[in-house]
């Protein structure tokens, strides 16, 4: 008998056991996106620099339009023009406007820009003015979005297409960013072929290996395939050991369940200490999670539906875990359109088509076995 963990249990003891690397690497701006940012990046400077429009328009004084309207329109004096990428080197006295295209400086003097739809140049030097304004409006000052001092982003933040943006406008274009986690990748079992083979009697094509490596790669970690290794303890115990050199961390799929071939528990615990061995979860029961110094090491069921679900749930917090990433979970709560039976004393995955019909979040289970991989294919 395996002696489990919940699930909650499982995540309390990889935040105690596991510390983040602390590895960090500059990476250009262009190579930023989706990586873990090392240090929080604070602004240095002004954006924008100069007060300016969000409008087409007159920029003027809003006490000069007070009261105007269409029938009797604020008759103001065009005292030039901003062109843009051009500073407004000019200042506005009473009862005069400029002209400003959307994002142009805004001139001394000034404090509101009217948009040219409420305008009307009469082709003598003046312009009237159909609608008030006010101050500020239309307008965005100084230092609106960033100054000097201002944290733009934390540490741990996974940056996203706009965070890439922000950096850009503030003139980042070297990032700290965490050294991604190398993990290696095994597949165990005498059954196993690779992919581009055609399986013989009682074979299977390795499945786990692909998928790992993807999901790996897809959060953000560096993937490395290590291969099959058939159902041989020396063997397979000489892999692992190359695989803990060389890598942050290590995944071996099959050969987790007890059994008189599953070296997998014994392997583990040779090479530094056994965490667990067994989660309170359906699909996914078997799993071993141990580690060598500050390297993990976990035992992954055979199965694909049940590695994946596993991965999913404690083997990518875990690797965020590593690289110091800030992670939260978001959850919805659905109705379920049919009834699901679980086993006693475990928690049951189970993976769903969400749908909302008329207000209500539907989740419709989708029946499969733990070894029936494409049952989960398009879900994402």
């Amino acid at each position: 008998m395996l002696e489990v963990k919940t699930p909650q249990e499982v995540l309390e003891l990889i935040q105690k056991e596991f510390k983040p690397l602390g590895l960090t690497e500059h990476v250009p701006l262009a190579a930023a996106l989706g990586r873990v940012l090392a240090e929080p990046i604070t602004a240095q400077e002004y954006v924008p620099d100069f007060d300016r429009s969000t409008v087409d328009g007159y920029a003027c004084r809003a006490s000069d339009t007070f009261g105007c309207s269409d029938a009797i329109p604020a008759i103001l004096n065009v005292a030039g023009q901003v062109l843009m990428g051009e500073g407004a080197d000019f200042v506005l006295s009473r009862d005069s406007c400029a002209y400003v295209p959307t994002g142009g400086a805004i001139p001394k003097g000034a404090d509101c820009a009217v948009m040219i739809e409420y305008t009307e140049d009469y082709g003598d030097g003046t312009v009237g003015i159909m609608k008030p304004g006010a101050p500020g409006m239309n307008l965005i000052f100084r230092g609106d979005d960033v100054f000097p001092g201002k944290e733009i982003l934390p540490a741990g933040r996974v940056l996203t297409a706009q965070d890439v943006g922000a950096l850009a406008a503030i003139g980042k274009t070297s990032v700290p960013v965490v050294r991604r986690v190398k993990v290696g990748v095994i597949s165990t079992g005498d059954e196993l072929v690779q992919p581009d083979e055609i399986p013989g009697p009682g074979q299977v094509r390795d499945v786990n290996s692909p998928l790992l490596t993807a999901m790996l790669t897809q959060f953000g970690a560096e993937a490395v395939n290590y291969g099959i290794v058939v159902d041989d303890e020396q063997l397979l115990r000489q892999r692992m050991q190359r695989a803990a050199q060389e890598c942050d961390a290590v995944i071996l799929s099959g050969g987790s369940s007890v059994g008189v071939k599953d070296a997998a528990c014994r392997i583990i615990e040779g090479m530094g200490e056994l965490l667990l061995h067994g989660i309170a979860i359906k699909p996914g029961k078997p799993t071993i999670l141990g580690k060598a110094g500050n390297k993990p090491l976990i035992g992954l069921p055979g199965h694909p539906v049940a590695a994946c679900f596993v991965a999913q749930l404690f083997v990518l917090p875990l690797l965020g875990r590593l690289m110091g990433q800030k992670q939260e979970d978001y959850t919805v709560t659905a109705e379920l359109t049919e009834s699901l039976g679980a086993n006693h004393g475990r928690e049951q995955i189970n993976a769903c088509h969400l749908n909302r019909e008329g207000g209500k979040l539907l989740a419709s289970p989708i029946r499969s076995k733990s070894g029936l991989i494409t049952q989960l294919a398009g879900l994402y």
